[in-house]
């Protein structure tokens, strides 16, 4: 039987990862002092990037433990800024499960909003289309299609074409 000829330092054999660890932390607290990101963005970004995914794993623990990464604000802030641009409820949705963000989070963070999305979809139907009602059924159509892929329900989308101004 052979002897193994590999050495390690002590550092080494406590954390294997040690400079690899380091380097992807930087990295990702890099990317988390420009906006929130949600773990799963974060861990696809520090991927794409060539880090391991064992040491993606104990990045992302870590910064979840310190704090520093949260799915929970993320959903909030991104709910947010997204209600802010006058997108809708259904594609802000669609956008926060695409980035692994759990439905109970999701929910909590559309609780804490509490915005009107009925005045939401009449305002971004104004600033589009101005305060002229739609005159035939080819622009009521256009106007509600265009609320649609905005990311409002059909109930929003009617009511803001058809309400008084």
């Amino acid at each position: 039987m052979q002897k193994s000829t590999l050495q390690t330092s002590s550092t080494e054999s406590e954390n294997p990862f040690g400079e690899a660890c380091k380097k992807a932390y930087a990295c990702a607290m890099g990317l988390l002092a420009r906006r929130e990101h949600s773990e799963r963005e974060l861990g696809l970004k520090l991927v794409r990037r060539d880090n391991d995914a064992a040491v993606i794993d104990a990045v992302l623990a870590q910064l979840v433990n310190e704090g520093y990464l949260s799915n929970a604000r993320f959903a909030e802030v991104f709910v947010r800024s997204r209600h802010g641009r006058g997108v809708g409820p259904l594609r802000i949705r669609a956008e926060l499960r695409q980035r692994g963000v759990d439905d109970h989070l999701v929910e909590e963070a559309f609780r804490e909003l509490s915005a009107d999305w009925f005045d939401a979809a009449r305002r971004q139907r104004d600033k589009r289309f101005g305060l002229v009602p739609p005159q035939d059924i080819q622009e009521r159509a256009r106007q509600m299609r265009f609320l649609q892929q905005r990311g409002f329900n059909g109930e929003q989308a009617r009511a803001a074409i058809d309400s008084e101004r």
